[in-house]
């Protein structure tokens, strides 16, 4: 059902896209809105309950689209992906600087008995968020100055295109920081045992 409910999160954005390709923007803007209605019903009847980050997006759609309606303009529509991107990446990294990590508060939440070193997640987490600051703003620039195809691709397709080739990265220079890590502790240990001697 999770996967289903993955492809559903992309009705508003492609109702959006379809709508103002052939109807006027109130009515785009509408349909947008009343598929992310329905989106959020199905993901509280199918998963039992709607997670913060959802209730988050829906009301900024709901806002966003209510500007785009009064000024009957699809720019504040399209601003969703920009804006809770730009948010992620500064909660994230926000709670870095404070010293907390969310990501090892979910890690523990979900394996309590099995993490992975703190620094790994604290370091994962910081680039996660700067990838989500960063990603945010292109969506600002996307809305401006690109098509709404444009923005219909990266807001779906184009997002999760980016985020592998992130993590891709991400998981190539965690692994060459751990070898390293493992190389300077051998050295560390030859050398101590050289001391000894």
């Amino acid at each position: 059902m999770k996967n289903k409910f993955f492809l559903i999160s992309f009705l508003p954005a492609i109702a959006y896209w379809y709508l103002e390709e052939n109807y006027p923007i109130k009515i785009a803007v509408i349909g947008g809105l009343a598929l992310s209605v329905l989106e959020i019903s199905i993901e509280k009847i199918f998963l039992k309950h709607v997670h913060k980050i959802s209730w988050a997006n829906f009301f900024l759609i709901f806002f966003l689209g209510g500007l785009s309606l009064l000024g009957d303009e699809g720019r504040w529509f399209k601003l969703q992906p920009a804006i809770t991107g730009v948010a992620i990446g500064l909660g994230l990294i926000i709670l870095q600087i404070r010293g907390k990590s969310l990501f090892a508060e979910m890690m523990k939440e979900m394996n309590p008995d099995q993490n992975p070193p703190e620094w790994i997640l604290k370091i994962l987490e910081l680039h996660t968020g700067i990838f989500f600051g960063v990603y945010g703003l292109w969506m600002f620039y996307v809305v401006f100055y690109l098509s709404t195809d444009q923005w219909l691709f990266f807001k779906t397709l184009g997002f999760y295109l980016c985020f592998a080739v992130f993590f891709i990265f991400e998981l190539l220079f965690l692994r060459r920081k751990i070898k390293k890590m493992q190389e300077h502790a051998l050295q560390k240990e030859v050398l101590k045992q050289t001391l000894h001697r």
